[in-house]
């Protein structure tokens, strides 16, 4: 799968070496530099992230779709144009109510999906 600019989608099965519950995702990486990283991160309907930690925080601006998790052991829920703040080291999940797209700022820049 690849958009008109030619970004190429990967397929994304585990988070932080955790596998993804009910299916996989896709990404791709707009951008990067040395102090942070832009990911594009769509999750289909039904799928989610065990809890799981970073050593970075992470951004996210949900471009489309509906997602719920906790951060820190409180549930949260994002809708479009809502923004969302995973710190680091605080426990988090992310499942997708529908097929959800968004796009997720991580600083600094590690890339630990796969």
């Amino acid at each position: 799968m690849s958009d008109d600019d030619g970004r190429p989608w990967r397929t994304m099965t585990s988070v932080e070496g955790l596998p993804l519950l009910g299916g996989h995702a896709l990404f791709r990486l707009p951008l990067r530099t040395e102090r942070g990283l832009l990911l594009e991160i769509e999750y289909p309907e039904g799928v989610s992230s065990p809890e799981h930690f970073h050593d970075h925080d992470s951004f996210i601006y949900l471009l489309s779709g509906h997602l719920a998790g906790t951060v820190n052991g409180q549930e949260c829920e994002l809708l479009p144009g809502q923004t969302l703040l995973h710190p680091r080291g605080a426990p988090h999940t992310v499942a997708a109510l529908q097929t959800s797209r968004w796009l997720e700022f991580k600083a600094p820049p590690t890339l630990p999906i796969g």
